[in-house]
């Protein structure tokens, strides 16, 4: 069983974009909805992205005027990151998003953990510990924005298969395994070289956590207001302090 961290170096970071939509398509849809719900610059302007990734959500903050600090396990992602956000005040840190505090100063105005970067914490407890974090690292009326899968409600059968992406030289295809904390995450990656199929696979885990869960704890660390949204079993919750 891989880690986080390895599962994306022996499978996921090179083919990170393309399994989102596209690069752009993965900026676009991050701009949309920054300005959706009026995320600009209105403190400090320092902002935090963990799990950043090769930088969709923290390329379209720092075009809106936030200082970033852009967080992610991944060197192959950040470096990515670096070379599309050519001129853009985003500093690239690479660590455990649990470490993020070590590389501020001062209070934040906003911290952004997005598109399932939670569900790769080791633990609950983790998860808390990290919320205990945030709202300290926090200014008044600074916010958090989360968005993640609801994993509690368990599936079964062939619904435990799922497509991801798919063109004519790949094909993604993820199968989940529900254990009573955790889903074990079976990636499965077919390649197509010179005619012929090449099979990529790797698994890890991811935490079952629940809105219901996320809400309190947000709510146990300091955050008492805190907005949600479900849609399609993606929860985003923005918690301000």
């Amino acid at each position: 069983m891989a880690t986080q961290q390895e599962h994306y170096e022996q499978l996921l970071a090179d083919i990170y974009c393309w399994m989102m939509g596209g690069f752009a398509s993965g900026l676009a849809k991050n701009v949309h909805f920054f300005e959706q719900h009026a995320i600009t610059p209105g403190g400090s302007g320092l902002a935090i992205n963990l799990g950043a990734g090769c930088g969709f959500q923290s390329i379209p903050l720092a075009r809106l005027g936030f200082c970033v600090t852009a967080i992610d396990t991944s060197e192959d992602l950040l470096r990515e990151l670096q070379n599309n956000a050519a001129g853009l005040d985003i500093q690239t840190v690479r660590d455990d998003l649990i470490n993020f505090d070590h590389y501020t100063t001062g209070r934040v105005e906003l911290i952004t953990c997005m598109t399932d970067t939670l569900l790769h914490l080791e633990s609950k407890d983790k998860v808390r510990r990290l919320f205990e974090k945030v709202a300290t690292s926090l200014e008044t009326a600074g916010k958090c924005i989360l968005t993640f899968r609801d994993l509690s409600a368990e599936v079964f059968g062939t619904d435990r298969f799922i497509p991801v992406q798919s063109d004519d030289s790949r094909i993604f295809t993820c199968f989940l395994e529900f254990e009573p904390e955790t889903v074990k995450i079976n990636d499965i990656v077919y390649r197509k070289e010179e005619g012929k199929w090449l099979l990529s696979k790797s698994d890890y885990r991811k935490l079952r956590l629940s809105r219901e869960w996320v809400e309190h704890q947000l709510v146990e660390a300091g955050l008492s207001n805190v907005e949600t949204k479900v849609d399609g079993g993606l929860v985003t919750i923005i918690a301000t302090k």
